[in-house]
Formats: C-alpha cells, sequence, structure tokens
C-alpha cells in the first residue's frame, strides 16, 4: 500500500493521518462528554471528554510508534547492519528488499552499491589472485628449507613475544607448554637466563651461545641468540637434535611479522581489538547441566591480529569418567569407545589453559562453556581470570537485539560457511567462531568500539540475552 508513492509525499500522508485521527479522536471525546451533561454537570462532561481523548492520542501514538518500528527503524537498523558487513567484512549482504519496501528507494540504492562494491572486490581479487598464488607458493617454499634446517628456529619481537617458529621448534617448546605466536618467550625459558643473555646481544656482540633453563625448571636447553641486521628483534636457535619429528609428521612455519610493531604491555581496557590474541573455544558435554554432566572434548583455535593462526588448534577428546548419553551421542557424535584412552577433564582442561594463556578467551555462550572449565578450575586450583568475549553478544552489539544469535544464524549474516560433517564438533564450532570473530571485529570497529573496554560496555548492555539462551 503507497509503496508506489513518492517518499516524501507517503511521509506527508502519514503525518496527515495522525493529525486527522488525533482530531476525531478529540472531537469523538467531546461529543461522549457532552452527551453526558444530561447525567452530570458540565465540569465532569469536560473531565470525561479529556480524559478519554488523552487515552485516544495515547493509542494513536502506540500505533504510530509500532508501524515506524517495524517498517522504519527495523529495516534501516538492518540495512545499516548489512552495509557494515559488506564494507568491513567483505560479506555479500542479503538486503530484503521487500522488508524495506516503504523506505523509497533506500533499499534498491544500497543494493546497487554493494553490487558495484562486489563486482570491484571481485576484480581486485583477480588482479591479486596471480600476486598472491605466488606468495604463497613462495611461502611454502620458504617453510620447507626452513624445516630441512637440523637447528630449530624462533624470532623474538623487541618486546620478547614470538613471532615466527617453525616445526622442530614448535616440538622443542612443546615440551615446556603450548607453543604459541605472539605468546611471551619467558613462557618457555627462564626470563633472567634470556635477559642476561639478551643484555650480552645489545652490546658490540651479534650472536651469544648460551646455556639456558625452561621456564619450568625441568629442562635446560643450548641456544644461540642472533642480533637481526635489517629487522627489529633477535632470534634463538636451538639444537634440534632432541626434536621428536617423525619424517613424515607436518612441520609448519608459524609466523606473523605484525608482531614485531607491538609496543609495551596496556591495561586490557585500553587495548585496541587488533592488538588483542584470542583463544576460541568449544566444548561438547555429556549434558546440558555443567553441576552434572562432563567434558568429552574441547576444541580451540588462536586468533592473533585478527586471523586465525593456521597450526596453533586445539582438538582434544576427553574421558568423562562416565557412560555418554545416546540423546548427546547423536548430536555430537561421540560415543564411549573413542573417548577410552582419552585424558580425563581434569588434564584436558589443565591444556587448554595453557593453551590460552595470556589471550582473551572467546566462546558462543560463554556462560555454558566456563562453567565447565570453572569447575575443574576450582578442583585443581586453576585461575580462569582471563577477559572473556561472547560472540552472541558481539552479534547484539554489531545487529540488534531483535536478530536471531544462534552460531548458525550468525555464520550464516556473515557468510562463515560450517561444513555440516564438522558441526556440533567443538573443533568445528570453534573455528566456525572464530571465524565470525575475526569478521565481526572490524565492524565493531567501525561503528567506535576500537578498544576491548569499548566492547565489553557494549555487550554489557545485551547481557540479558545470555541468561534467556541459558
Amino acid at each position: 500500500m503507497l509503496t508506489g508513492v513518492n517518499l516524501r509525499l507517503r511521509i506527508f500522508l502519514m503525518f496527515a493521518g495522525v493529525a486527522a485521527a488525533s482530531c476525531l479522536v478529540v472531537l469523538a471525546a467531546l461529543y461522549v462528554g457532552y452527551r453526558r451533561i444530561d447525567e452530570t454537570d458540565i465540569g465532569s462532561g469536560f473531565l470525561f471528554a479529556g480524559i478519554l481523548s488523552a487515552f485516544g492520542l495515547m493509542a494513536i501514538l502506540v500505533g504510530v510508534w509500532l508501524l515506524f518500528d517495524e517498517n522504519v527503524a527495523k529495516p534501516i537498523n538492518r540495512l545499516a547492519a548489512a552495509m557494515r558487513t559488506r564494507a568491513h567484512a567483505d560479506v555479500a549482504p542479503g538486503l530484503d528488499l521487500e522488508e524495506a519496501r516503504y523506505l523509497g528507494d533506500l533499499a534498491p540504492a544500497l543494493q546497487a552499491v554493494t553490487g558495484r562494491l562486489s563486482e570491484m572486490s571481485d576484480e581486485t581479487d583477480g588482479t591479486a589472485g596471480e600476486d598472491t598464488t605466488r606468495l604463497m607458493a613462495e611461502r611454502a617454499h620458504l617453510a620447507l628449507l626452513l624445516t630441512e634446517i637440523p637447528v630449530a628456529i624462533v624470532l623474538v619481537s623487541p618486546a620478547h613475544r614470538i613471532m615466527l617458529y617453525d616445526g622442530q621448534a614448535a616440538d622443542i617448546l612443546g615440551q615446556v607448554q603450548v607453543p604459541r605466536l605472539s605468546a611471551s618467550i619467558f613462557d618457555y625459558f627462564s626470563k633472567n637466563d634470556l635477559l642476561d643473555a639478551f643484555a650480552q646481544l645489545e652490546g658490540s656482540r651479534k650472536e651469544v651461545d648460551v646455556s639456558v633453563r625452561g621456564a619450568r625448571d625441568r629442562l635446560t636447553f643450548q641456544l644461540r641468540l642472533k642480533k637481526l641486521s635489517e629487522a627489529s628483534g633477535y632470534m634463538i636457535l636451538i639444537d634440534g637434535a632432541d626434536a621428536r619429528l617423525a619424517p613424515e609428521a607436518a612441520r609448519p612455519l608459524i609466523f606473523d611479522f605484525d608482531l614485531s610493531e607491538r609496543g609495551s604491555e596496556r591495561a586490557i581496557e585500553n587495548t585496541p581489538l587488533k592488538d588483542l590474541t584470542f583463544a576460541v573455544f568449544d566444548t561438547e558435554t555429556t549434558g546440558l547441566m555443567p553441576n552434572k554432566d562432563e567434558i568429552v572434548q574441547i576444541g580451540a583455535v588462536r586468533v592473533v591480529n585478527g586471523r586465525i593462526v593456521e597450526g596453533e588448534a586445539l582438538d582434544q577428546l576427553v574421558n568423562p569418567g562416565r557412560p555418554i548419553p545416546p540423546a548427546s551421542t547423536k548430536v555430537h557424535g561421540i560415543f564411549d569407545e573413542m573417548v577410552a584412552d582419552a585424558p580425563e577433564p581434569a588434564v584436558a582442561v589443565a591444556h587448554f589453559h595453557d593453551f590460552a594463556r595470556e589471550a582473551v578467551i572467546v566462546a558462543h555462550n560463554a556462560p555454558f562453556d566456563m562453567a565447565f572449565l570453572q569447575k575443574h578450575g576450582r578442583r585443581s586450583g586453576l585461575a580462569w581470570d582471563h577477559p572473556i568475549l561472547d560472540t552472541v553478544l558481539l552479534s547484539a552489539v554489531v545487529f540488534g537485539t531483535n536478530e536471531e544469535h544462534t552460531l548458525d544464524a550468525l555464520c550464516a549474516r556473515l557468510g562463515v560457511t560450517i561444513p555440516e560433517q564438522l558441526r556440533h564438533t567443538a573443533l568445528g564450532d570453534a573455528y566456525a567462531t572464530a571465524e565470525a570473530l575475526c569478521r565481526l571485529l572490524p565492524i565493531l570497529s567501525s561503528q567506535g568500539y576500537d578498544t576491548f573496554g569499548d566492547v565489553i560496555q557494549q555487550t554489557r548492555k545485551h547481557g540479558r540475552l545470555l541468561k534467556d539462551l541459558n
């Protein structure tokens, strides 16, 4: 109705209709009040007419607000979210032209803009495709060369954070703790020993050989620290003779040279989103009651500089110490025989605790999964004092509370594909959540929420969504 009328004329007609309806309500109320004069006095009749007018006008205002909210406010919010998704997450939005039919030419115009953006993006992707293929081939060749060298290599930023390690180094570092990009090198080697050696590098020496204790004082390593001539930071070479890599084992090269530009530590509230490290995880359980049920699988991935770190993932089956109910197996596909030789929950949870060290923990409906971790934390003395983000709440901040915020709905809006065989597996859902997080971060920044503190302040406004889910 009226969809073919000019938008400005349509708005005029709406206000004219409101004025006409208001006049009719007042006239009708005066007429009813006048008819009551014969039964009461004049003052009572006018008072009744005033009260009736007030209720009638309020009803008109509520009706106008409902129409405006449904046909203007909600469509505008959805169009704005779709445009931000296209602009900052590179996802072509599905614009519902029928829903926005009362907004005149706005929706078709936005569709034309997004279509043009898609065409330009495709043209750019085609131009960059050959260069990307060449760079990926060069990276693979570099990784192959490095892993053939019988020495483990770690590159460390000036802030003493790991910005590259190869497969042999991953095996050696793993003897102390889970290898993690952006982790402090002092998580693996004695801080005092390493700083003493580093002090020698800052003088005239270009490299230094040193014996360094492991961070947990269980092992001793022979290291060579080498000053980088052109790049900032330094290199650690470790004798790889003790690395226990099978000849056919994967030997990834894990790196992010942007970490070399990181400054000193700062309060988490003031840290830009792009500088945060995230440990995104999911659990599969025997049931939905953390106080009675138990974990059967933990899956996790790490996100550094807004990107998933390939090669840093946790996929751990867990023996719950009890039979897995058939109804739960039907959801996640894990049965008793699969977990018979798996570690018990306390061991698996402690392993994830190491994996998530110094990271912001992220989950979809985090209170549910965190309840299992905190239960074992209390039993084994692990402090789960990590900052936490919930993608349910991030979805509400970006897309509004009126939308559906399940993981499937969020991934559909952001163009994240969850392979059917990985849905409802801990690692599969963790990857999907991490992909969604990587696409939400630039959208949040575009809304002016640049720091962790900004985002937390916004998510607190939507906490009731989690209560509804649990």
